[in-house]
């Protein structure tokens, strides 16, 4: 097993910087997972780790060793991808074992690693199967197996749980938080569904424009974010966003809501200036009776989940409609049976709950 540390990581295509000066730690035996929207570089810095991107700039290592220019099959990294690549024309086993076979290694050495392979994964079954024959699932499965035998210091995945429909990437979550579990080896997980990183991840790293927006766990980037874009983006559903403006901050903050006849009182170190443009932050689960701050509210859609149903509604206020350019307020409640769309509610929450960010620069306000 190993660490691996990046420093100054940067990538580029011609004149196009893609990856702008990364420096991450992972600990030797952690779960990270790389997460954010398309096109933010988090395969492409998964690839350099890989050997399969070269790297433009900047120190790699992995364990006690700079492999900037140390070839793919010399990392000691191996990748699951996307796509399951297995070859329709041999069977499970030959499909896990084929690697080892093309590097000469020994036949009993190939058929033990497979078969120790093919139990963690619950594989034994199927090892006379062809790919053909298999479930997405299994063949997933067979995919992991592929890179198990291997016995990589460092396991990457390259969003592996996307062709699989929803009920199988719940299960294959579970399967995979297993096999850390059991394996105790490095693992990085590719993938844009935060809620993939929150269920996996012992180490989330938020990723945009091929810069690090924010690293730490799934609870601690929840919890307290740094900024309006891992606020947004951790969180299903999303945060609610409020715009709002100081009016005082004297001995701590008020703020009065634009869309909202409503302001927010609480203690900030912070000390923005009055007329400073800010947006409140409120979780939906954080909504409940009895908070000091109110806003009231007409449904718009009601989506009923069993335990919990999440009510999208918009401010009534006075002089207002309902119509605003700004996204629903989302509410999750407990008790939602007798909410109707159109009907009007009170919402409130405890002011101390809310996170403050600045507009200008989309930075928490502590």
């Amino acid at each position: 097993m190993a660490g691996l540390e990046l420093q100054d990581i940067r990538k580029r295509y011609g004149e196009t910087e893609v990856i702008h000066g990364v420096d991450l730690s992972i600990p030797d035996g952690a779960f990270t997972v790389f997460v954010g929207p398309s096109g933010c570089g988090k395969s492409t810095l998964l690839r350099m780790v890989a050997g399969l991107e070269d790297i433009s700039g900047g120190t790699m290592t992995i364990g006690e060793r700079v492999v900037n220019d140390v070839e793919p099959a010399d990392r000691g990294v191996a990748m699951v991808f996307q796509t399951y690549a297995l070859y329709p024309h041999m069977t499970v086993g030959e499909n896990m074992g084929f690697g080892l076979r093309m590097n000469g290694a020994p036949k009993a050495e190939i058929e033990s690693r497979v078969q120790e392979a093919s139990k963690i994964l619950k594989l034994d079954p199927y090892l006379k199967r062809k790919p053909k024959a298999l479930s997405g699932g299994q063949r997933q499965r067979v995919a992991i197996g592929r890179a198990i035998v291997r016995h990589p210091d460092v396991f990457l995945f390259d969003e592996p749980l996307s062709n699989l429909d929803a009920e199988l990437r719940v299960a294959m979550r579970v399967e995979i938080s297993r096999l850390h579990q059991e394996l105790g080896t490095t693992m990085i997980y590719v993938t844009h569904d935060q809620v993939e990183a929150m269920t996996l991840a012992d180490q989330i790293v938020v990723l945009r424009d091929g810069r690090i927006e924010q690293v730490g766990s799934p609870l601690e980037l929840y919890d307290n974010p740094d900024n309006l874009f891992v606020a947004g983006f951790i969180g299903s559903p999303r945060m609610n966003f409020m715009a709002g403006t100081v009016e005082s901050s004297d001995g701590g903050v008020r703020i009065s809501l634009k869309d909202h006849d409503a302001t927010v009182e609480r203690p900030l170190s912070a000390r923005p200036a009055p007329g400073t443009e800010v947006v409140i932050g409120v979780r939906p689960e954080q909504f409940a009776k009895g908070g000091a701050a109110e806003l009231d509210l007409r449904v718009d859609v009601v989506e009923h989940l069993g335990s919990s149903s999440f009510i999208y509604a918009a401010p009534v206020s006075a002089g207002k409609s309902s119509a605003t350019d700004e996204p629903p307020v989302i509410v999750e409640s407990r008790d939602a049976r007798g909410v109707k769309d159109g009907s009007t509610f009170r919402a409130s929450f405890d002011p101390l709950d809310a996170l403050l960010f600045d507009v200008a620069s989309g930075n928490r306000l502590r």
